[in-house]
């Protein structure tokens, strides 16, 4: 697991080489969202698209714009690291385990814990910005909370995202 964890890592700082300049902690950071080189990455859901904001994700806290096509689900999984979400368009819902599903919208936060385990639909197409309070990663579990491989865990989510097909008559 560590070694596709680093893999993720190596894939992010490879797509991402303009995000991962060394940054002047004394400089204003400014990131045009209309210019941001979106991407699908290893391991996220393929109806997600990411674009590095400020930071190194694999090495410390980070800005990720995250964009989701309607009925994008990332399914149930935990980070390493608390992250904050904010919804700068669109609708979404995020639940915790055991917890009620918080419908999300633009303007909204929410602050997951470390380690907790949650999950996230996009309702409508959705722009986030996922602040992680450290280094970025992903864990995915299965209904009993046992952690499991990325594809064994996104095979049903792309099902579920996948648009419906147009009837051929």
């Amino acid at each position: 697991m560590r070694q596709w964890i680093c893999g993720v890592v190596l894939i992010v700082l490879f797509c991402f080489p303009v995000s991962v300049v060394a940054q002047d902690t004394n400089a204003m950071t400014f990131a045009a969202a209309k210019t941001s080189k979106f991407a699908n990455l290893p391991g996220l859901p393929a109806c997600m698209k990411v674009a590095v904001q400020r930071g190194d994700p694999s090495k410390e806290s980070a800005a990720l714009m995250l964009k989701f096509i309607p009925g994008c689900v990332v399914p149930w999984h935990w980070h390493t690291a608390g992250e904050q979400l904010v919804i700068i368009s669109g609708k979404g819902s995020a639940q915790m385990k055991d917890g009620k599903a918080a419908s999300m919208g633009p303007g909204d936060y929410s602050y997951l814990p470390a380690k907790s385990v949650h999950t996230f639909k996009a309702v409508s197409a959705v722009m986030m910005l996922n602040i992680p309070d450290a280094a970025f990663d992903i864990h995915y579990v299965d209904e009993a909370g046992n952690e499991i491989q990325p594809d064994q865990a996104l095979k049903p989510a792309a099902k579920k995202a996948m648009p419906a097909k147009p009837s051929s008559k």
